[in-house]
């Protein structure tokens, strides 16, 4: 792999996409639910989520499966946060996710089929996307958007309208959350070809297929799902496919990042970085907002 430029004191809102930022002061205009979150149920999921991965799970370490543990390390050097733990899970459907609380020990799980479908960039883009959860602080409002998700049918009647609720506005926040964690990946692979690869392939790879996808054509398809928008029929369709996700569709989150790759935002990042700035601004000894 080539030589990646190191994001020192590198900034949530530097990378944050404005519909992570808009859904995310959304959340936090609904009182009590972080401390709820954190105080009362972050100690038993801690615990319920370590157990089962120490019984089901390889935890990757300098002496287990040492190269996805060097990738790792080097994802969040360059990313400027300190590195979870790590482990690889026995599971058919490619996935992975990562939990933590603040002031919690986080880590990170990688699911095999997802490991065998991937190069090692790729699956260094994967882990950079998660680390970008642990970056922007998503963690809280994962926990809580899993928990809603999941149990919104089995409240009461009276209750299971406000739980509804609470599920679409989660369920929105977390498809626009993606696309913060997305341009996490960009930064640290700092090569959209190789994270539009990674999205391409969870549309429709597998370890046969993969080596043969065309990421080009995967590039026009996004540009056919833009111009299906155009229409209101259009518009209406796509919104309607999406509004049960937990994440954006492949395609839309390929035509992202390949916007933002192009962007002054995305370039100041890196530009950043390369002239050795630590995110402080030298005249006046602030933290600039790029």
């Amino acid at each position: 792999m080539y030589s990646k430029t190191t994001l020192i004191g590198l900034k949530a809102d530097q990378f944050r996409h404005p519909l992570d930022l808009t859904a995310t002061q959304a959340l936090k205009q609904l009182p009590g639910l972080d401390v709820a979150i954190r105080t009362l149920l972050g100690p038993v999921a801690e615990q319920f989520f370590y157990l089962n991965n120490i019984a089901s799970s390889v935890r990757v370490g300098e002496n287990q499966l040492p190269h996805l543990h060097a990738l790792l390390l080097e994802a969040a050097k360059i990313l400027d946060i300190e590195a979870p733990q790590l482990y690889v899970q026995q599971n058919p459907v490619p996935n992975a996710y990562t939990f933590a609380m603040r002031g919690r020990q986080p880590f990170m799980v990688l699911h095999t089929s997802l490991i065998e479908m991937l190069t090692p960039e790729e699956i260094q883009a994967v882990m950079a996307h998660e680390l970008g959860h642990l970056k922007c602080e998503h963690g809280v409002y994962l926990t809580m958007a899993n928990l809603i998700v999941l149990g919104a049918n089995l409240l009461p009647m009276w209750g299971t309208v406000i739980a509804q609720s609470l599920q679409a506005r989660m369920l929105e926040w977390l498809r626009c959350a993606e696309f913060s964690c997305d341009r996490a990946a960009l930064l640290t692979l700092q090569d959209p070809k190789v994270v539009m690869s990674v999205l391409m392939k969870l549309a429709g790879g597998s370890p046969t297929l993969a080596p043969q996808l065309n990421l080009d054509a995967f590039i026009a398809q996004a540009r056919d799902y833009d111009a299906i928008g155009t229409t209101q029929l259009g518009e209406m369709l796509k919104t309607a496919q999406t509004a049960q996700l937990t994440h954006p569709v492949p395609v839309l989150r390929a035509r992202e990042i390949d916007r933002w790759a192009g962007s002054p935002e995305y370039q100041n990042a890196i530009d950043l970085a390369k002239m050795g700035y630590n995110g402080k601004s030298a005249s006046k000894g602030k933290w600039r907002n790029w």
